[in-house]
């Protein structure tokens, strides 16, 4: 059976890609040919070796081409990508390219004929701008696919998880599950803002990461 997902957090740095890195491995473990897929990535560097070496890459991208049991093109994998690393639609802008959502929408296609699984990682929040009128969110609804929410475990959290959820929903969005990932160590009350958020958010708790704990166990 055809899955994908749509990962997004609740800012960026949040563990995104972590995150996205083991959900593709938890799905090739259970036998799936599974595609990784990083639509817009900034920060990219000429690669100096490998299979996409002489080529601007993300290492974000190839993480999740590493953890992904089926290869495609670069293209596919990370159809815009941008040397600084700066907000996706500030890059573009600098490098005279306009980002277009029919063009991400096609090599999501071409990944998903290719693929049992695909999991597609946004980049930073859910409203980052793409371009003058389109953000992430309008991308996941392009897309059209099941979101899974990565929330950022530290002190305002809380507000920053509820205001996304909120926003996934009123796109008409499937919210499929959430992760708390604890990027902070010292973050306080952990295990009280935890509780805060399985009471409030209306959709399975995928998985509690701990301080650099592993990614696993997700309850699908």
């Amino acid at each position: 059976m055809q899955q994908a997902y749509f990962v997004t957090g609740t800012d960026t740095n949040v563990g995104k890609t972590y995150i996205s890195q083991a959900l593709i491995r938890h799905f090739v473990d259970a036998g799936n040919k599974t595609a990784g897929m990083k639509p817009i990535a900034s920060g990219c560097e000429i690669s100096r070796h490998g299979i996409w070496q002489g080529q601007l890459v993300n290492e974000d991208a190839q993480a999740l081409y590493a953890a992904s049991n089926v290869k495609p093109a670069l293209d596919l994998v990370n159809p815009y990508r941008f040397s600084p690393a700066i907000a996706p639609h500030i890059a573009a802008q600098q490098a005279g390219v306009q980002i277009d959502i029919d063009v991400i929408s096609s090599a999501y296609r071409q990944l998903a004929a290719m693929a049992d699984v695909v999991v597609v990682e946004g980049a930073g929040g859910f409203f980052v701008p793409l371009n003058d009128s389109e953000t992430i969110a309008d991308l996941a609804v392009k897309l059209n696919l099941p979101v899974v929410l990565v929330v950022g475990m530290r002190l305002g959290c809380i507000n920053h998880a509820l205001l996304t959820v909120e926003a996934i929903k009123a796109r008409g969005l499937k919210l499929a599950g959430w992760v708390a990932n604890q990027i902070d160590p010292d973050m306080p009350m952990f295990e009280e803002n935890l509780a805060s958020l399985q009471q409030r958010i209306d959709a399975p708790c995928l998985s509690v990461v701990s301080w650099q704990g592993d990614a696993k166990d997700f309850n699908f």
